[in-house]
């Protein structure tokens, strides 16, 4: 049987992680792995979270499984939390959302459910995205075609050259688009700009597949949700996975959701039964723990006005790493311009420095970047910074 397999090649993010925890230096920093860290370089529970498994504790009286399509509640409070509680479209009866194991998994149950109903559309995919988009989605058997994005140069979105081409995507394709926080670039759209994708999308019709999952770590919860809310409000179609590892910090939970906007309550209902099916073919169930536990904080004021507290210092302190750390190595012996880093969102962007300059970061300063330069901010703190701009300072001498 196993003796024709061949080995793969490792996961380069994972594989990083590998090698950084192997390194035996005292003084090293990690800043590939895409988690968040506090100041004290730790990836906490949320006191709101914690205030919430105290209380299912006491609710909770069964494991029994809870449904293919998950827990009603947090499907619900879900969409409220993405839409907004008073968008149009959740009255509709247009929406069908499905609980799902964490966004990658939420990913994967939209692209089966558009494959079946459209298996000669292709998937447009921006350059560059996240590196497991490509290989997640297009082994649900999608022709990937990529559509310009970041340009290197300017570092901003390139959204002249991406206009254009998606002006030429036919109708009945999907179009991939990040929800805020670019990974891996930080590079945003402004809200001009979903007007714009908006606009073609509907003159072209094509269906937009919007991953969120990093909704507040931006500027807000509903700043970070204009364009899913604009395209749910203009556009008759549309697909959206959301993920709650970020925001709520329920990485290990794997708590997510995918959810189908159509033309008409019918197709809604159609939709919702082929999506339980693909389910039930891959995973049967989603688990339940994180999904009661977001349904609580969300249905609770006093827990959801913590959270909210809670994600708010979140997203200052990405904010204030980004800027202390381009103010931090703006002065350097190369004379390469950081100030990007202050303009863009989320916890990553692309510091665009050579290849030898990373190893040297890794060999000599136990510096830990994966190749593309994208580097993940909030693995910056007050105890490391100093360190690592002036290690950075000097390969640029």
């Amino acid at each position: 049987m196993f003796e024709t397999l061949k080995p793969v090649a490792a996961d380069p993010i994972l594989g990083l992680m590998a090698a950084f925890r192997e390194d035996p230096r005292e003084t090293k920093i990690d800043l590939g792995v895409g988690v968040y860290m506090n100041d004290r370089g730790q990836t906490p529970v949320m006191d709101a979270v914690k205030r919430a498994e105290a209380k299912l504790a006491e609710l909770e009286k069964t494991k029994s499984y809870q449904g293919i399509a998950g827990d009603a509640e947090y499907n619900s409070r879900m969409l409220q939390l993405m839409f907004g509680q008073d968008h149009a479209v959740l009255a509709s009866g247009r929406v069908k959302s499905l609980q799902a194991p964490g966004g990658s998994g939420a990913l994967r149950v939209g692209a089966e459910v558009i494959r079946r109903a459209r298996p000669e559309a292709k998937l447009w995919v921006g350059t560059p995205t996240w590196p497991n988009h490509i290989p997640l989605l297009g082994s649900a058997g999608f022709e990937i075609v990529e559509y310009p994005y970041y340009d290197t140069a300017t570092r901003e979105v390139n959204i002249d050259l991406m206009l254009e081409t998606l002006r030429q995507v036919p109708a009945g394709d999907v179009v991939l688009l990040h929800g805020c926080c670019h990974n891996p670039t930080g590079a945003d759209l402004t809200n001009q700009q979903w007007d714009q994708i908006t606009d073609i999308a509907l003159e072209r019709g094509f269906v937009p597949f919007i991953d969120t999952a990093y909704q507040g770590l931006g500027d807000g919860l509903d700043e970070d949700a204009y364009g899913m809310r604009l395209m749910a409000e203009k556009l008759p179609e549309l697909v959206v996975a959301s993920s709650c590892s970020k925001n709520f910090g329920l990485y290990r939970e794997r708590t997510g959701s995918i959810t189908f906007i159509t033309q008409t309550p019918e197709q809604a209902a159609i939709v919702g039964g082929q999506a339980m099916s693909v389910a039930r073919q891959m995973y049967s169930m989603p688990p339940a723990h994180g999904a009661l536990l977001v349904s609580l904080i969300l249905g609770d004021e006093e827990l959801c006005k913590d959270w909210k507290a809670e994600l708010e210092e979140v997203r200052l302190r990405i904010k204030s790493m980004r800027t202390l750390l381009a103010d931090s190595i703006q002065d350097n012996g190369a004379g390469m311009d950081f100030s990007h880093i202050k303009r863009q969102n989320g916890m990553f962007s692309f510091l665009g420095i050579s290849s030898e300059h990373l190893l040297r970061l890794r060999e000599e300063f136990g510096i830990y970047i994966v190749s593309s330069t994208r580097i993940n901010l909030a693995g910056i703190n007050s105890s490391n910074i100093a360190y690592l701009a002036e290690s950075i300072r000097t390969v640029l001498k």
